[in-house]
């Protein structure tokens, strides 16, 4: 086998006009490659499919190790996965392969941190104490911000410009979880008006204990910042698991930690595939609660494993979510929410709304304009400036939404543009944003989830057949209406079955409001308040306060 080698080349050998900025790494494989007259070419090969290929170099993937109980270890069987950068296709780095006996580790950390002095350290520290950590780990991910956002764009394809944007979330994510912290201690022993005067009733929120946080790879960091900064702020401990595909930013968040000196065990990470480390965890004894964002599938899989244990669960799943617009709608305002609701974050978000609804008088004018804005978006190099289109996170999904677009032609669907790899990318896991028209609602582009940048595009007539198609899924997560009639919209959002309704925009998301869908899209919600309550239990104290005798039994003559 032929060793993968990084060449490091002085500034001087860099002809590209933007690797003037850089030192240059560039990745060539064995001894025999090493020549100048071979570096030259790769250096040629490389700059013709990405311009900016420079933006790549000296933006090197930390080595880490499991984080447990506030130290890097390696995992007991010594087993680590590839990164594969989905741009250039090339092996970046690699993570460590958790298995069921470093998710037992981690849990044991994380119930030795939750009880350590008695609950004093975390648990039961109060939510001022806790906000303090939480603000730390939000001032250095700003201080981060660019670092991590490349390195998070290397990891899974998202344009920089999204990944800073997602950057600046995380960081004000652990600011507003802080604030609930803070506010929590106000809240706690709030008196309960009771129709007996003889009682008093208060209620207590105490941390549900340790948990476990099974996160996605679209939104590595932010996804995995809904868990975590909610569940610290209630003042649970923590393993969580991030996907095998982007978990890279997720381990920098444990290094975050440790560097602010959040208690050992407060905070576990581990890294590996799902039937080797997510399951564990979400089967585990010593685990009191799993939230977990990711596919129907697995997330069936999560509940089934939990109900054993008659452990609470939070499932954020999958998503099949519609944009309905009516004839009444700007028509280009309408074409750019879209797009944006279908091509955001490479069109591999839950919420996308992924299946389009055009009321027939302006379908023809919608589908033309749609076509050419969608075929004008820039598809790029990640890390590219203006890049509004990366790669699919893998090989795996790059081939999995090929598949459903040949699928859709094969049962009749009409393909509006995109449909394949932009002819100027010959490497990386590109796929153009793709458009479907005259697509039927027995398609299985219109039923299932593709995870892609793929619009699928229906007519209706009336308001009533457009809600009869939306309705129409198995998914109830979201769902966009767009109208310049308040009373519609208004009548729309109340009769779509879904847990969000965007009204003329789509795909707007904010730490106060709730996240969460219906039907076999989960249940459950994360942000905003709600978020906090999902790892609070609730005590009552009801206290007899009268000076008489309850006197239920006749008190014996002697007693």
């Amino acid at each position: 086998m032929v060793a993968s080698l990084l060449l490091r080349l002085p500034l001087s050998s860099c002809s590209h006009p933007r690797y003037s900025r850089f030192s240059c790494t560039i990745p060539v494989s064995g001894p025999s490659l090493l020549t100048p007259g071979r570096v030259g070419e790769r250096i040629r090969a490389l700059v013709v499919q990405f311009g900016d290929m420079g933006l790549h170099a000296g933006v090197d993937v930390p080595r880490r190790g499991l984080f447990i109980d506030g130290e890097w270890v390696d995992p007991v069987l010594g087993k680590r996965i590839p990164i594969v950068n989905p741009t250039t296709e090339e092996t970046v780095g690699d993570i460590p392969a958790a298995t069921s006996e470093d998710v037992d580790a981690a849990v044991k950390a994380a119930k030795e941190a939750f009880y350590r002095n008695k609950g004093k350290d975390w648990a039961k520290a109060g939510g001022k104490h806790r906000a303090t950590f939480l603000r730390a780990i939000a001032k250095r991910v700003a201080e981060r911000k660019s670092e991590l956002a490349k390195l998070e764009s290397i990891d899974c394809g998202k344009p920089i410009d999204e990944a800073e944007w997602d950057m600046d979330d995380v960081s004000g994510c652990f600011e507003y979880y802080a604030d609930l912290a803070e506010k929590l201690d106000e809240r706690q022993y709030a008196p309960l008006e009771l129709p007996m005067e003889q009682f008093k009733c208060n209620i207590l929120r105490e941390a549900i204990g340790v948990v476990g946080l099974i996160t996605p790879w679209n939104y590595p960091m932010l996804m995995a910042t809904w868990k975590v900064a909610a569940a610290l702020a209630a003042g649970c401990t923590a393993i969580l698991k991030p996907s095998e595909l982007a978990s890279v930013t997720c381990l920098e968040l444990a290094g975050i930690a440790k560097d602010v000196g959040l208690p050992r065990g407060v905070l576990n990470v581990v890294t590996g595939y799902g039937h080797e480390a997510g399951a564990p965890l979400a089967s585990h004894s010593g685990v009191d609660k799993i939230a977990f964002t990711g596919s129907t599938a697995t997330g069936r899989s999560v509940m089934s494993a939990a109900s054993q244990l008659i452990k609470p669960v939070t499932l954020e799943l999958g998503g099949k979510s519609p944009i309905i617009v009516f004839d009444d709608a700007d028509v280009e305002k309408a074409v750019e929410w879209a797009m944006f609701g279908a091509f955001w974050t490479n069109g591999q978000i839950c919420s996308a709304t992924s299946r389009l609804l055009l009321q027939e008088g302006i379908a023809d004018e919608f589908l033309k304009k749609l076509g050419i804005w969608a075929s004008s978006i820039k598809v790029s190099d990640p890390l590219e400036k203006d890049c509004r289109l990366g790669p699919l996170v893998s090989e795996g999904q790059y081939e999995k939404v090929q598949k459903f677009v040949k699928v859709a032609l094969d049962e009749g669907a009409t393909l509006v543009c995109g449909g394949k790899r932009p002819d100027h990318l010959t490497t990386g896991y590109f796929l153009a944003p793709t458009v479907l028209s005259n697509v039927k609602p027995h398609m299985q582009i219109w039923t299932d989830e593709v995870f892609g940048p793929v619009l699928a595009v229906s007519t209706f007539k009336t308001e009533e057949e457009a809600l009869a198609l939306a309705n129409d899924t198995q998914y109830g997560l979201a769902g966009a209406v767009i109208s310049k009639d308040d009373d519609r919209c208004k009548r729309v959002s109340e009769a779509l079955e879904v847990g969000i309704v965007w009204i003329n925009c789509s795909q707007p998301c904010f730490c106060q409001a709730p996240w969460g869908g219906n039907k076999r899209s989960g249940f459950g919600r994360e942000l905003g308040e709600w978020g906090l309550e999902n790892y609070l239990s609730v005590k009552q104290l009801t206290r007899y306060i009268s000076t008489d005798d309850w006197g239920w039994y006749p008190k014996p003559s002697k007693l």
